[in-house]
């Protein structure tokens, strides 16, 4: 929900609009560049369950009330989020790369959308996180899923986490 400042007959009121998310939100931000020096994560992934579907890729503000928040909600407040989505690779090493405005925190997701209906599926998908924290049935803290930024690209591993039994793990 975006609240917005209007006014009416010279006085102003607060309204609440819905702004509906698209999947490209955050996505040119997180776009990285050839060559480019600034701050970055460079993201290899291991374990993929199989080589399906999407991969997207998700920085969020390092602490508990933003991580995971609704994309619209951080953008209209100004806050950090980027989004990179590509097709999981037929074979080879997997890696993803995401622009940071900054060297510092933040808390990181991946989701392997396997069906690629771009949401997630605890029977379906699998997911990981900066940190590469133990899952139980609830997202972990922030703090669990933060990697920090260098003034230039960070080298980090996500291992993907799936359903298994009664939890989500990694397959190996």
């Amino acid at each position: 929900m975006k609240r917005l400042l209007v006014s009416v007959m010279g006085s102003p009121f607060l309204i609440a609009a819905t702004i509906p998310s698209t999947p490209d939100l955050g996505t040119a931000e997180g776009r990285c560049r050839s060559h480019e020096p600034g701050p970055s994560f460079l993201v290899t992934v291991e374990g993929l369950k199989d080589r399906s579907g999407k991969l997207k890729l998700e920085v969020y503000p390092a602490n508990d009330p933003d991580f995971l928040e609704d994309d619209n909600i951080l953008i209209s407040a100004g806050k950090t989020f980027r989004r990179v989505e590509q097709s999981v690779p037929a074979s080879g090493p997997v890696r993803l790369c995401v622009r940071l405005p900054s060297a510092g925190s933040y808390a990181v997701s991946l989701l392997h959308d396997r069906d690629s209906n771009r949401k997630f599926s605890w029977r379906v998908d699998g997911i990981g996180f900066a940190g590469n924290p133990k899952l139980g049935w609830s997202k972990p803290p922030a703090s669990d899923a933060t990697a920090i930024a260098r003034s230039g690209p960070t080298q980090i591993e996500i291992v993907m986490n799936y359903r298994r039994g009664f939890g989500m793990r990694p397959i190996r």
